[in-house]
């Protein structure tokens, strides 16, 4: 890898530590930590090119094989990214796997993604969850609002759901009952994430609040384009939160079906969502003169509580 490849694969990994909640801390294993990060770095990588946010100099769009004139295009370099990481799992062996999918160079081109394919043999991961990624990067770019609840949960299970469903994959501890609670957990931390974003999405062309709610509160699209949140803005706000809050609250369960320091993990996971709420909760549900955030006090209250288990 040469540096300029690892500095651009080190600014996606270093978004690690921005994210609502704890991505691979340092009590885990470090092969857990190490598979996670890969995974991270992947499902970032995914991320960035969709909104447009990978780093400058067009050095991404040339590991994936894009021509210098397609390297601005968001859904070319999706396309590229979902044949690398098919490349990652030919020959892997994982259920689901990619026979006749696979590569003539010897795998994966970008760093991030041959990061990646150790953990896929390791723990014989399906292409699933990653296509499901790079799908809702895609719907981005053609879908920008969504007219009922439904459709953005919809939208969450490809944008968040699989990557909670991959960590049970790498801590081998998936089952039914865990894949159902995990959801309700991912769908609540994108939800709590889309919330403190409002005004950042607008400014995307993105609109995150079922459109059915904002009829119901009156609320319209240049509402959500003022420095601060009208009392229709906040009370919509509340009504979005409160149903986060109860997928948090019935997923929060996953955390006492695991022990050991992955239970640790999966609180981290709740508590981060419970923190980005109560932030929410604290600016009187207006994000829009900016992403309210949660302090590292209440994340760690928040982790404790989780790891007491359900809330009375």
């Amino acid at each position: 890898m040469t540096a300029r490849t690892d500095a651009s694969s080190r600014a996606v990994l270093d978004k690690a530590a921005r994210e609502n909640f704890p991505v691979a801390p340092f009590f885990l294993p470090a092969a857990w930590r190490n598979d996670l990060m890969a995974v991270y770095g992947c499902a970032r990588l995914v991320d960035d090119a969709g909104d447009g946010d990978l780093p400058p100099g067009r050095g991404d769009a040339a590991l994936l094989g894009v021509p210098g004139d397609a390297a601005d295009d968001r859904l070319v370099l999706l396309d590229a990214i979902e044949r690398d990481l098919l490349r990652a799992f030919d020959g892997a062996g994982g259920a689901g796997g990619t026979e006749g999918a696979g590569s003539t160079d010897g795998g994966p081109r970008h760093p991030l993604v041959r990061a990646l394919r150790p953990t896929v043999l390791r723990h014989r991961l399906d292409p699933g969850p990653f296509l499901a990624l790079i799908e809702a990067n895609r719907q981005d770019q053609r879908t920008t609002r969504y007219a009922t609840w439904d459709d953005l949960l919809a939208y969450c299970d490809l944008s968040a759901n699989p990557v909670g469903r991959l960590v049970l994959a790498i801590t081998g501890t998936t089952s039914p009952e865990r894949l159902r609670r995990s959801d309700e957990i991912c769908t609540a931390l994108q939800i709590a994430e889309h919330l403190q974003d409002v005004a950042e999405d607008l400014a995307r062309g993105r609109i995150y609040l079922p459109a059915e709610d904002m009829e119901r509160f009156g609320v319209t699209e240049a509402d959500l384009a003022r420095p601060t949140g009208s009392r229709a803005v906040r009370d919509l706000v509340r009504f979005e939160a409160d149903r986060a809050r109860a997928l948090l609250d019935a997923g929060a369960p996953l955390v006492g079906s695991v022990r050991g320091r992955l239970r640790l993990l999966l609180a981290g996971f709740v508590a981060g969502g419970r923190a980005a709420l109560a932030a929410l909760e604290d600016a009187d549900h207006d994000p829009l003169p900016g992403p309210p955030r949660a302090s590292r006090a209440r994340l760690v209250r928040e982790a404790a509580a989780a790891l007491r288990g359900p809330r009375r």
